[in-house]
């Protein structure tokens, strides 16, 4: 829920709780859900996002 303040634009108001409801991760969890993905998958794609951090940060260290 969010407040709306006296005097607040209500756009602002909308914008507000947009950005409430996508640091939720409400959608990104329903979208997930609808479509089984294997473990092994799931491995995959989190070792390649860990790879992908560690090569940022070694290029961040040259």
């Amino acid at each position: 829920m969010i407040p709306v303040k006296d005097g607040e634009n209500i756009e602002r108001a909308l914008k507000r709780f947009k950005r409430k409801f996508d640091r939720t991760g409400t959608m990104r969890q329903l979208r997930a859900r609808k479509q089984y993905t294997k473990p092994s998958v799931k491995r995959r794609a989190e070792v390649q996002k860990a790879q992908y951090i560690q090569s940022l940060r070694d290029a961040e260290n040259l």
